[in-house]
């Protein structure tokens, strides 16, 4: 019996800094760019131990896993960012890949809507596994286990359910686990990954595992479904940096009578409480442990934060951006780059707030067209 944390502690800093991107569909990949390419401006993105993803944050994350061997990093700093990861994500958030999955998943033999979704994202992936991954950072794909209700964090070193137990070195498919990530349910989900009932190492609390129900085939949906921020498998690290681009929760002036309207009404409910539980609980947990949480959400205010600010946005557009569709449809260039730059302005002043203190204000937005004002 193993620890349930020994093998990805044996191999990453707890104290250095680590990444969590949320989800949100494709107004989330996109978002997440605009953070990644701050972070990398800024010299921190090559300093991060751990990027855990969920949903349309995995979509930006697995991009930037595989493209990770191909950056050309000087002086910390990734010069070909926008060409290995940037590009091919906007090209990509230019399909349409929902519906593409749900019409072709319905009609072609042996092939269900998650391996059409996964097929889809192989354009990207090019069929590399979790195990082409670096070893740092680690990368971290969370899904939702459908049987269990627990998370399935997918990784270079493991893939694992503390209720189950855990796979060491999993030959998983890059496309795949991003797919199980994303699998926004019901309608894209599940994503069936088949496993061998016997490679499963035993953890502390694996109540299921050795029981070949839960060990043989893994039933998975949107990590979201779990933690929507994807904090989980980060909120012991120093700093904790988070881009959030979860649809801020509406209040309604009426309601309706109709059962399935109050169904998913009572469910948006429910899913917001999770997220300001997990948010209340990192600041919390940092503030007792000083540690130092650098929190970039698509619903926040730059005004409230205390560092320098030269760029101003109009609060009226970026909260229409925040509430923008989180489908995987085509996104126009002028979504794509509004998104962009306010995921870039976003994590520009949370770092600089919070951990890259000393660094200047900029004076303009990495892609000046696109402005949010």
């Amino acid at each position: 019996m193993v620890d349930n944390v020994e093998a990805e502690t044996a191999t990453v800093d707890r104290k250095a800094p680590a990444l969590a991107l949320s989800g949100g569909g494709f107004r989330a990949t996109l978002y997440h760019c605009g953070a990644l390419i701050r972070l990398n401006e800024l010299g921190y993105l090559t300093k991060i131990a751990r990027i855990s993803s969920v949903s349309g944050g995995s979509i930006t994350s697995g991009m930037l896993a595989a493209a990770w061997p191909r950056l050309e990093i000087e002086n910390g700093i990734a010069r070909n960012l926008d060409s290995e990861v940037i590009g091919p994500l906007r090209a990509f958030c230019r399909r349409s890949v929902d519906m593409m999955a749900v019409g072709w998943g319905a009609v072609l033999p042996g092939k269900s809507i998650g391996d059409v979704l996964a097929d889809a994202y192989d354009d990207m992936f090019k069929g590399i596994t979790l195990q082409n991954l670096p070893d740092t950072p680690q990368f971290v794909f969370n899904a939702t286990n459908l049987q269990t209700g627990r998370l399935v964090r997918m990784m270079k070193v493991r893939l694992a359910d503390f209720t189950i137990g855990e796979i060491v070195r999993p030959k998983v498919r890059l496309a795949v686990a991003v797919a199980a990530s994303s699998a926004f349910p019901p309608v894209l989900s599940p994503v069936e990954i088949k496993v061998d009932p016997d490679s499963w190492a035993k953890l502390n609390g694996a109540v299921h595992h050795g029981d070949r129900a839960y060990t043989r085939t893994l039933s998975l949906t949107d990590g979201g479904a779990y933690d929507n921020l994807g904090l989980e498998t980060v909120d012991d690290f120093n700093p904790v940096i988070v881009s959030d681009a979860g649809a801020p929760f509406g209040t309604e002036e009426t309601t309706a009578a109709l059962w399935p309207t109050q169904a998913l009404r009572a469910l948006d409910i429910a899913t917001d409480q999770a997220r300001a539980l997990r948010k209340r609980l990192l600041f919390a947990q940092c503030a007792v442990q000083k540690r130092v949480p650098a929190f970039s959400g698509i619903d926040c205010d730059p005004a409230e934060y205390p560092a320098v600010q030269v760029l101003k946005a109009d609060l009226k557009l970026t909260r229409r951006l925040a509430r923008m569709r989180t489908r995987l449809n085509p996104f126009s260039d002028k979504e794509q780059g509004q998104l962009i730059n306010w995921g870039w302005l976003m994590m520009d002043v949370a770092m600089r707030s919070y951990v890259t203190t000393t660094a200047p204000a900029p004076n303009a937005l990495p892609l000046p067209k696109f402005a949010l004002v």
